[in-house]
């Protein structure tokens, strides 16, 4: 294909699909997505956070009571095809942030897997779905729940960039192994070659567990890591409890400094990328 025959299929396609996932909870995933999402906002890109854990702490951390919602991401599941244009304007909640908006979840999320786990085609929703926004936005950056089933299929097969957020412990190193192994599967089943990122959160370098953990991870998984970490950093929690990404509630701490070496490092590896398709 050429050169320009690539540029304008990227043009035509406009957003980039980044899901934050881990198959171990507590890691940081929620605060990883809200904290991009607030950095690029904050750089005037227009972003969509679409939640898809049926336990809804990205809604409820800016702000939604997402049990009240009329509609979810749960109705673009279910809704036929055609309808999910009329849904979306529907689902999109608009946030108190600029340029941030957000499709909620729900707990019946937790029931597709029985309802519709089976039927064809089932993995590749949420990408039709954020299709049909494609335009409205620079990025979508998908908050994926620890449950490997169709969510997380979903989320995956949709995706342009996965990161992986790992704590510094043991135990979150273990479950880095499992989410690996997956991605891994999906790879060899969808040929497709996946671009992840493992990024290790909430770094004590007090503690003697946080650097051996992540000296491991180095050791192991190499130039998947990032280079640098994300701190402690107890304003997360404050922000959340004024229903802010960080970047909106404390711009200059250091967890916010943090997440903007990252957001810097993911837009060169997508520059990069770009750059070695039109070649």
């Amino acid at each position: 294909m050429a050169a320009c025959e690539l540029q304008q299929g990227m043009r035509n396609s406009r957003v980039k699909i980044w899901t934050v996932a881990n198959q171990k909870g507590g890691v940081g995933k929620t605060t990883t997505a809200l904290t991009l999402a607030g950095l690029m906002a904050k750089r005037g890109k227009k972003v969509l956070l679409v939640d898809i854990d049926p336990h809804s702490s990205m809604g409820f951390s800016l702000g939604f009571d997402c049990d009240e919602l009329p509609y979810t991401l749960y109705d673009l599941f279910t809704c036929p095809p055609k309808f999910t244009s009329r849904f979306l304007d529907r689902v999109i909640l608009p946030t108190q942030v600029e340029n941030l908006d957000l499709i909620p979840s729900s707990m019946a999320l937790a029931t597709l897997d029985r309802e519709l786990g089976h039927q064809e085609g089932m993995g590749l929703i949420l990408k039709r779905i954020l299709s049909s926004v494609e335009s409205q936005y620079d990025y979508a950056i998908v908050d994926c729940s620890p449950v490997l089933g169709v969510l997380m299929v979903n989320a995956l097969a949709a995706s342009s960039r996965i990161l992986v957020p790992v704590q510094t412990e043991y135990l979150a190193y273990k479950g880095l192994e499992r989410m690996i192994k997956t991605l891994l599967i999906m790879q060899r089943s969808k040929n497709n070659d996946y671009s992840y990122t493992i990024v290790p959160t909430m770094y004590d370098r007090r503690t003697k567990a946080a650097p051996e953990s992540l000296a491991k991870m180095r050791e192991e998984f190499g130039d998947k890591v990032w280079d640098l970490v994300i701190p402690v950093d107890t304003q997360f929690r404050d922000a959340s409890e004024r229903h802010l990404p960080l970047p909106q509630f404390k711009p200059r701490s250091r967890g916010v400094v943090a997440y903007g070496q990252l957001l810097n490092y993911l837009v060169g590896l997508d520059k990069a990328s770009i750059g070695q398709l039109v070649r």
